[in-house]
């Protein structure tokens, strides 16, 4: 079984205290969230992300910010909106001096979510510090799961803003994949996946044990959220392939699967390039004898799966 990964983080900037006592700001019958969104050198867009959430007709029961070693206005904004909104709290740790791609990321959520041990939530939610989305996003997306209770995880259509147009960032992503900048996890789903892996590949595999047990998980196409800085934009185009590839194969990405999936990729925008990144990433996992995933059943199930979609049968990927 994955577990969720254990941090130790470090000694942090600021002390932080127990999470203060929040008065639910909703009424019974909506769903009680939690939000937790681990963020790193976000001062250009987090204002628009507070606001955005501010604004919601089904506000979270408690946000939980974690300012994961920023060296720009991050912080600041953090502290601010804390004291804006008594249903946000603002957590800073020390710099590391690097960002850590795919793992810094849990390894901040983790500290967020075991801070609201004792709150009591419906629906988890992981929110990068860098979206924007309407008042009624959550709203709707609550109501895509009052219509399917076997949905266990879900999102919004992660969408770029070209030209004062709303654009699908990746329209390439399998129907049970929900992109990581925006998870929501209804309760049970995610006490069954036990949590999240420290590891890249992390908001894959998620799903694809989610779906194992059980669960559904499906993006809402017509529910768009704006991504202000575009995935991988971080890392650099090729790092950021290489990444993804390194994913795949730490998530037991089944080989003759990967290979087809870098052909496909020969003729989507970056062109040659994201394909050759695959492809190296996945490799040198090989080469380095990087450790995957401790869990058997999942590498299991999700190569059958890879297998059926070569076939050409019904499958997590339809």
């Amino acid at each position: 079984m994955l577990q969720p990964a254990t941090a130790n983080p470090p000694e942090t900037a600021r002390a932080a205290t127990a999470v203060p006592e929040v008065t639910p700001a909703v009424k019974s019958k909506h769903p009680r969230y939690l939000v937790i969104s681990p963020v790193r050198d976000e001062a250009e867009h987090l204002a628009k992300t507070i606001a955005a959430l501010a604004a919601q007709t089904i506000p979270p029961s408690l946000w939980i910010l974690v300012n994961d070693g920023s060296t720009d206005g991050t912080a600041e904004l953090i502290d601010q909106a804390a004291n804006e909104h008594k249903w946000i709290r603002g957590v800073h740790r020390s710099n590391r001096g690097f960002r850590k791609s795919g793992t810094g990321v849990i390894e901040a959520f983790n500290e967020g979510l075991s801070l609201a041990a004792d709150l009591e939530w419906d629906f988890l939610v992981k929110l990068d510090g860098d979206l924007s989305f309407s008042p009624a996003y959550f709203e709707r997306c609550f109501a895509s799961f009052a219509k399917d209770p076997n949905l266990g995880i879900g999102g919004g259509a992660i969408s770029n803003n070209v030209n004062g147009t709303t654009v699908l960032e990746w329209a390439g992503d399998p129907p049970f994949h929900v992109r990581g900048a925006t998870k929501i996890y209804r309760r049970r789903c995610w006490e069954e996946i036990a949590g999240l892996i420290q590891a890249p590949g992390w908001d894959t595999l998620d799903e694809v044990k989610a779906n194992m047990l059980g669960w559904t998980t499906r993006t809402f196409g017509d529910i768009p959220i704006i991504h202000h800085r575009p995935a991988g934009a971080a890392d650099g185009t090729w790092k950021n392939w290489v990444k993804n590839g390194l994913a795949n194969y730490i998530a037991g990405y089944h080989p003759l699967f990967m290979a087809v999936k870098c052909v496909k990729r020969l003729f989507v925008k970056p062109f040659v390039l994201g394909s050759v990144g695959l492809g190296v990433g996945y490799a040198s996992g090989y080469f380095k004898n990087v450790q995957q995933i401790k869990d058997p059943a999942v590498i299991r199930y999700l190569r059958r799966e890879q297998l059926k979609r070569l076939c050409f049968r019904k499958s997590i990927w339809r």
